[in-house]
């Protein structure tokens, strides 16, 4: 008998600016994979929950090439929840391109392929889902990976930095701030780390910029 066929559940597939890490900006195929376990309080893609359809590997290879675009995020809901992803992440990577997740601090990353970028959304107090985080998943990041911090407010922001040095953050990899849409004011947060000379990157979801909360973008 031949290998089993790996079939993921999947919300969407579709092109656009990177909106967020190092890559913000570029254009990028986007792969949203269905489902999450966790339910952040500011969470902008619930509609990825639940329903989606059931996709063959190879068809999603040929979708992605069909796109056009050399770089790829897996995102979701949660992608890790579903055990294919994996797979997923090892063809895209053999397949030649650059790869990215996007990943909650919940899930374990032992068997990432490490060719991926892996950008963690470490989650804070306020998301309501702090205790959910694994911190000893973060020991594995290295130079190219990416913690993400969304920040809803002054005591978010300083657990967050404090979490920073409590884990040696800065010496193993980049680290993203966000504040949270709606919910902070972006001009706040930056005023708060550049009073603190905190060597962090702030960020702005850029799709939401030029977006909104627009599905599919």
């Amino acid at each position: 008998m031949g290998r089993p066929i790996t079939r993921l559940k999947i919300t969407e597939i579709f092109h656009s600016l990177q909106g967020e890490a190092d890559t913000v900006g570029i254009p990028t195929s986007f792969i949203r994979l269905t489902g999450c376990p966790l339910r952040c309080q500011y969470c902008d893609t619930a509609y990825a929950f639940h329903g989606g359809q059931w996709w063959e590997i190879e068809a999603v290879l040929a979708r992605v090439r069909a796109l056009g675009s050399r770089y790829v995020c897996v995102t979701g809901g949660e992608p890790l929840a579903q055990r294919g992803c994996l797979e997923l992440l090892l063809r895209l990577c053999d397949a030649d391109f650059r790869v990215s997740i996007e990943t909650s601090g919940a899930m374990s990353l032992t068997e990432v392929d490490p060719r991926v970028v892996r950008v963690v959304d470490v989650k804070t107090p306020g998301s309501g889902e702090e205790p959910r985080n694994r911190y000893e998943e973060l020991a594995r990041l290295e130079a190219k990976d990416q913690v993400k911090f969304v920040i809803c407010d002054r005591a978010d922001y300083e657990w967050s930095a404090t979490k920073v040095r409590e884990l040696a953050l800065l010496d193993r990899c980049g680290i993203l701030f966000s504040p949270s849409y709606a919910q902070l004011a972006a001009p706040e947060l930056a005023e708060w780390i550049l009073a603190d000379r905190l060597p962090v990157r702030f960020q702005i979801q850029l799709h939401k910029v030029l977006w909104g909360n627009t599905p599919g973008k």
